[in-house]
């Protein structure tokens, strides 16, 4: 895993590398989700607060995606389409930002545990 020796932090990037995501530790688990979209982009999802996640490339780089009861947006980047992560289209108090940790080095997978949420039909964890 690559940290920004300028502030510590944990960074990732889409395949290109035109979008790069930096978190400011490991997270304690990531979230698998079984909702469609989830499903679809096969993400792994680890959860900040707003704020604690910084981005480079975005907004120029990336493209987003708005489905169902529109709360959610995927940001993806434009040119290889990998996604990044997803933000609050209202942010409320105690939004965050969802990052898809399957951008980052291989090694944060296999030391962080992984917790099932059932996304598509009781919106709970299933473990």
């Amino acid at each position: 895993m690559q940290t920004d020796a300028k502030n510590g932090l944990l960074e990732g990037s889409c395949h290109c590398g035109n979008v790069r995501v930096f978190i400011p530790h490991l997270p304690l688990h990531v979230i698998k989700c079984n909702c469609s979209i989830c499903l679809r982009l096969g993400a792994l999802w680890a959860q900040y607060e707003t704020g604690t996640v910084k981005f480079e490339g975005h907004p120029q780089n990336t493209s987003s995606y708005v489905w169902g009861k529109k709360t959610l947006r995927t940001i993806r980047c434009s040119n290889c389409g990998c996604v990044t992560h997803w933000e609050a289209i209202l942010p409320e108090a105690g939004a965050g930002v969802g990052v898809n940790i399957n951008t980052f080095d291989q090694a944060l997978i296999g030391t962080t545990p992984v917790r099932h949420f059932d996304g598509a039909d009781s919106w709970a964890y299933l473990d």
